[in-house]
């Protein structure tokens, strides 16, 4: 339930400070292409700051000996030019960062009369040895990038076959928005998964978490999108669905191995006959968490199923089918699905990340800017790379509901 605190009083009018219109004008949509864009030249920025310090340290090492005379001894620092530029620049830039090194160096050692020195000759000697590995580890610095450029090609590629893009409406007036987040750094997917499917027998969704980690957690979600995406189609119960699913997995899971899972079904109640008219959300909960029912009054609640069913792929310990329930979802609802991941990402204290006091931040007007705005948040808490796969899908009903009522 949710706190008085909690819910938006209409009546209440809203102080105006330059806070509140700060973050009025960082929520707009055109406010936030320009960060990105802000951000994309701050990146250009450093590189090309990056390519330019070996030279900069150079010019500087060179001036400073230069008025200083022969006992000044920086002639060695100016190895630091071709070492510099082993982080940011390529082969040719590096090499030439060492010939200029060199080049100062006998330039200096003649200028200062120390040209054959045991001192210079040793300078020319480590400058030399510093070019080679800079150059060597340039090269390992550049092929480690396309390997990891040609990773994340894969990566998203696999994403774009097993996370299909959803589609943004889910029936007349119903907004969807989706998030995710991998906890492996050279990635976009993992073992979370999540598909909106409109079939004959209406709008059906789930929303899932692979037990492990790794291709072969990748590799389950495959196996239960593909079988999901045909049995939407062919069932018309919705438990019909989940034993589609157990049957595909039973052929794939070995030993104790399992799949959380959420199916729903968006459900017009006066298509059906009931006494009522409206918008429900029929749920089948397969031992995930349970999603957040958000009201268009600003109340707040988790739907907790009152028959559970078991996990996917443990079929063979329990009894009967899966009981499903309904959750109303009236104009200016709005429900949320989750993984683990998000309600279970700590910060550097050990906190868990409380998503029933962040559900403020998804009442923007647009449905996935608001679900970006959570799991801006939800980085934010952690403070770090996730150390689970968080996956988010929210269901907006659009048509707002009459304040007038309610207020009276």
């Amino acid at each position: 339930m949710a706190r008085g605190e909690d819910r938006h009083d209409p009546s209440r009018p809203r102080p105006k400070s330059r806070l509140a219109s700060l973050k009025a004008a960082l929520g707009s949509t055109k406010t936030r292409a320009f960060l990105r864009l802000l951000t994309s030249v701050g990146a250009t920025r450093t590189q090309e700051t990056l390519r330019l310090l070996p030279f900069v340290v150079m010019g500087l090492v060179a001036l400073i000996d230069f008025g200083s005379g022969p006992t000044s001894g920086l002639l060695p620092l100016l190895a630091l030019g071709p070492a510099f530029a082993s982080v940011a620049c390529g082969l040719a830039r590096t090499t030439v960062a060492g010939l200029i090194a060199l080049t100062l160096c006998v330039a200096l050692g003649v200028y200062n009369d120390i040209l054959w020195t045991s001192r210079t000759n040793i300078t020319m000697a480590a400058i030399l040895g510093v070019t080679v590995a800079s150059v060597l580890a340039s090269a390992g610095r550049l092929r480690h990038e396309r390997q990891l450029a040609d990773v994340r090609s894969v990566a998203e590629a696999a994403q774009r076959v097993l996370l299909r893009p959803v589609p943004r409406r889910a029936g007349p007036g119903i907004g969807v928005a989706v998030s995710y987040t991998s906890a492996t750094a050279e990635a976009r997917i993992g073992g979370d998964l999540y598909e909106v499917v409109t079939t004959p027998h209406g709008v059906r969704i789930i929303v899932g978490d692979v037990q492990g980690k790794g291709l072969e957690a990748v590799e389950t979600a495959a196996v239960v999108l593909g079988a999901f995406r045909e049995a939407a189609h062919d069932e018309a119960k919705l438990q019909g669905v989940v034993a589609r699913l157990e049957n595909a997995l039973s052929r794939e899971l070995s030993g104790e191995q399992f799949v959380t899972a959420i199916l729903s079904e968006i459900t017009d109640l006066t298509d059906l006959g009931e006494a009522q008219e409206g918008t429900s959300i029929t749920v089948i909960n397969c031992g995930h968490p349970p999603p957040m029912v958000l009201a268009a009054d600003g109340s707040r609640s988790f739907a907790e199923p009152p028959d559970e069913a078991l996990p996917l792929g443990m079929a063979s310990l329990k009894g009967g089918e899966a009981v499903p329930h309904q959750i109303r979802f009236e104009p200016g609802d709005q429900v949320l699905f989750y993984t683990d991941g998000v309600i279970e990402a700590r910060d550097g204290t050990g906190q868990f990340y409380p998503l029933a006091a962040r559900a403020h931040l998804l009442s923007g007007s647009d449905p996935q800017l608001a679900l970006d705005a959570l799991r801006a948040d939800l980085l934010r808490h952690v403070g770090r790379p996730l150390s689970d796969d968080a996956a988010m899908l929210l269901l907006r009903h659009r048509t707002a509901r009459p304040l007038t009522s309610s207020a009276a």
